[in-house]
């Protein structure tokens, strides 16, 4: 029998905590709950400013005690949902029961039955869930995205003359900058950052199935889609007008999607780096007090890049798993929707420490830009590409009668080392201009990186 207390089953509540939290105040049930009270409570404040059914808009300040109700959401209110789902086994129900409650003490009895007015408690989760996750996105996880592109982008910059050998296939190529390799992840990031950014967050407001039938059976003189979709976009959200029971969840889709896409882009960014580190190319600065292996002293360990390698690969797992499951729903209505959403904040905690993880690794790694140009001094075959490529060239302008340049550098380079030496010694004797020959005489793998500063400057 465990003597422990109550201990978090998810790393994310607890060893992760402090890297997460931010989440927290969106994406738990919590925050949810308080979702769904702001909900009821604005669609009391939208029914009333109307004058439907004989009732007169509230005054600012009884408008001002029934918001506190959601923005002075705390644990007393945490304790009584619980204690009242225990009963109705229904979150939502809860949730009514909770605003009718409070509306006797604010002495609002007389508009208690607009509570949960014509609504199916999808009308209030999809309104709920839209709004906790596009806060959660927009208010957390976005703006730590766009903090490590931007800090890539100055990498990039500080970096973009710093030449370094290629390794396609991972065998020695045409050489690049550093700069520009990095560079190449944050264009890709901004992209799907733009894509994340024009982002809908939908809801639906219409009743059972879909269909307005509870409200026009209250009142059938009222344009109920308009009041629905007003009521809906107040609230900063898209609507959509035409649904089952359910909102249908695409935008979800497309939402996960888009951020499993930034993922599989920043896990190719830390494989990366792992690598360059791996090869010497970035060294990592020690942190005071850290250690790297329990037996090694002399270690340190790229974990940061390694942690966010894995909560990557779990965060894509799950957002790949909330797309393919949302995007179906059994007839009107089924509810596998309940369960899998309630995992939202899981996929974006994941993401989010690892987001968190390769921010602080990339402020704990610095270039070696001496190992860079002795890798490359190593290399000096990698130039094979542009001595046949100018040889091709000379042969169409008529100064060589070279018969097939490829074929002769592969002979003199393919599989095998070629020094600095033997190389000007190979583009002396070539049957090509002076000009052509000078240009290849003066070229070193070091210089041999085309318009690679200048593609950074270009981003």
């Amino acid at each position: 029998m465990s003597t422990f207390p109550v201990q978090p089953l998810s790393p994310l509540d607890g060893r992760y905590r402090p890297a997460v939290a931010a989440l927290g105040d969106f994406l738990s049930e919590a925050g949810l709950n308080r979702a769904r009270v702001e909900v009821e409570v604005e669609w009391l404040i939208a029914l009333t400013d109307r004058g439907l059914f004989g009732t007169i808009a509230l005054t600012h300040a009884e408008k001002q005690s029934l918001r506190a109700l959601y923005l002075e959401f705390g644990q007393a209110e945490i304790d009584w949902l619980a204690k009242r789902e225990a009963v109705t086994r229904h979150d939502v129900k809860a949730v009514e029961y909770l605003v009718r409650d409070r509306l006797a003490s604010l002495g609002l009895d007389r508009i208690a039955e607009l509570t949960h007015f014509a609504c199916t408690s999808e009308d209030i989760n999809s309104t709920s869930y839209a709004l906790t996750v596009q806060r959660a996105v927009t208010q957390v996880w976005l703006p730590k995205l766009r903090a490590i592109v931007a800090r890539l982008g100055e990498v990039a910059e500080e970096l973009k003359d710093a030449a370094m050998l290629a390794r396609t296939h991972g065998q020695p190529a045409t050489p690049t900058t550093m700069g520009k390799e990095l560079a190449v992840f944050v264009w890709r990031l901004e992209r799907v950052v733009g894509q994340l950014e024009s982002s809908e967050y939908l809801a639906k407001f219409s009743g059972a199935t879909g269909t307005w039938s509870a409200h026009l059976s209250a009142e059938p003189d009222v344009d109920w889609i308009e009041i629905s979709r007003s009521f809906v976009e107040g609230l900063g959200l898209g609507f959509n007008e035409l649904t089952t029971q359910i909102e249908s969840h695409d935008w979800q889709v497309e939402l996960y999607d888009r951020a499993r896409h930034a993922g599989g882009i920043l896990h190719n960014l830390a494989t990366d780096i792992w690598t360059y580190i791996s090869l010497g190319y970035f060294a990592q600065i020690p942190v005071a007090g850290a250690t790297g292996s329990s037996t090694m002293p002399h270690k340190i360990n790229p974990i940061r890049f390694e942690n966010a390698e894995a909560n990557l690969e779990i965060a894509g797992g799950l957002f790949a798993t909330l797309a393919s499951t949302l995007v179906t729903s059994r007839l009107q209505r089924d509810l596998t929707d309940s369960t899998t959403q309630r995992n939202i904040g899981v996929a974006f905690g994941h993401s989010l420490l690892a987001l968190d993880n390769l921010q602080r690794g990339l402020g704990e790694i610095s270039l070696a830009r001496d190992v860079l140009l002795a890798d490359l001094d190593g290399n000096w075959e990698v130039l094979a590409e542009a001595i046949q490529t100018v040889v091709r060239a000379e042969v169409v302008a008529g100064r060589s009668r070279v018969t097939d340049p490829y074929a002769l550098l592969k002979e003199l380079t393919r599989g095998r080392r070629v020094g600095a030496a033997e190389l000007a010694e190979f583009v002396r004797g070539l049957d090509i201009g002076d000009a052509a020959k000078e240009r290849l005489l003066a070229l070193t793998p070091a210089t041999y990186v085309g318009l690679a500063e200048d593609l950074v400057t270009r981003r």
